[in-house]
């Protein structure tokens, strides 16, 4: 399942996603977020689910666009810490 967190306004799109089927809940997303911006939990979106799953925290999920700013590059794309460390490959960013 995708779990999308963010929203989407008149400059854009601004979506985590992250495939619930792919993430095992290892954590390693956690730290290397310099801002906090992942956790770790219970899987809201699959009550059933018994695994913990990386999330968005709700602190952040209504202010995506900033908190993920900084580790935005401006001209060249480059893997973001929580991709690069997500070794299967279960985060996206959608802008």
């Amino acid at each position: 399942m995708l779990a999308n967190y963010g929203y989407k306004n008149g400059s854009g799109d601004y979506f985590i996603t992250i495939d619930t089927d792919k993430c095992d809940g290892c954590g390693n997303c956690v730290p290397a977020c310099p801002f906090g911006v992942l956790e770790v939990g219970e899987d809201e979106n699959d009550p059933f689910r018994e695994e913990p799953v990386a999330k968005v925290s709700e602190f952040h999920r209504k202010k995506i666009k900033y908190s993920c700013a900084p580790c935005k590059p401006m001209k060249k794309r480059k893997p973001l810490p929580c991709m690069n460390v997500c070794s299967p490959g279960a985060i996206a960013h959608s802008w």
